[in-house]
């Protein structure tokens, strides 16, 4: 295809239905003060474990995750200390100590990436439970309308069809231009499925898992994922990989042209062009 096709204006589809746009904006509300809260709860005990209970107290030591500060004794300054797998790195200004100089803090994360700011385990429990249970609420709306109106099947559901082409377009996506098809590539799709039908459930159901009730209510939970601690160290996995799909998602946005991408998130009109167009027809 010539140089000169590829920058036609191209058609103008409609893309996105109206619960999928509502759901969209509410789920990236609901990650945001999930996650700012999360780390503020993360706080109050900034160690990961694996099993149904930690070591501490027990006289062995099955943590996978540390950070906090050391130092702060005779010529030693205070330093903050991050330790994976019994593995100290230094990450002073960072986790586990940060603020100005002359006013340093020791806390797992700093308070800018916490809501509220201050450690306050209580507030931070308040708001983190409230948006857990609209992200609940959100993911059966989609899930419902999505059955409804085929936005699953013919959106997100890979099929077999994805799976062969998901080389090539991993291949387009790192050489570029980015596709502006009608519908979502085989990498999209298969990347928003894992988040949709794999990610997400995962946050809930670890999330049911610490909590003393739903155990009561749901003891298989605990069987399913290996005890609480195991449970909370999944959770606090899943919260990794959700922000790197978010970091992701934003720069493809920005490099498939933020324009046409947020209109099609705000008004379900989305401008097809280049390859992906042509190849489609």
């Amino acid at each position: 295809m010539r140089e000169t096709e590829l920058k036609q204006p191209g058609e103008v589809i409609r893309r996105h239905g109206p619960w999928t746009r509502i759901t969209h904006w509410l789920w990236a509300i609901c990650v945001f003060f999930l996650l700012l809260s999360g780390l503020q709860i993360f706080n109050a005990h900034p160690a990961l474990y694996l099993g149904r209970q930690s070591g501490m107290s027990q006289g062995f030591d099955n943590a996978v995750l540390r950070i906090g500060a050391e130092g702060g004794q005779g010529a030693a300054p205070l330093r903050g200390v991050t330790q994976v797998f019994g593995r100290d790195l230094d990450t002073t200004g960072v986790l586990g100590l940060s603020g100005p100089d002359g006013a340093q803090q020791a806390r797992a994360f700093p308070a800018w990436a916490t809501i509220p700011s201050e450690q306050d385990l209580a507030t931070g429990r308040v708001v983190h439970f409230f948006f857990a249970w609209l992200l609940v609420a959100t993911l059966a709306v989609w899930a419902l309308a999505s059955l409804l109106n085929g936005h699953l099947r013919r959106d997100i559901w890979p099929g077999r069809r994805d799976l062969r082409g998901l080389g090539a377009d991993i291949r387009a996506h790192l050489g570029g231009p980015l596709p502006h098809g009608r519908r979502y590539s085989p990498l999209q799709r298969l990347t928003y499925f894992v988040v949709l039908a794999g990610l997400f459930p995962l946050m809930i159901l670890t999330g049911l898992t610490m909590s003393p009730g739903m155990d009561a209510a749901w003891p298989w939970l605990l069987d399913l994922f290996g005890g609480r601690q195991t449970a909370r160290s999944l959770h606090f996995l899943g919260m990794l990989l959700i922000v790197s799909f978010f970091v992701v998602h934003i720069v493809m946005v920005l490099a498939a042209g933020p324009l046409n991408e947020m209109r099609s998130m705000l008004t379900g009109r989305y401008r097809i062009r280049g390859h992906a167009a042509a190849e489609e027809e």
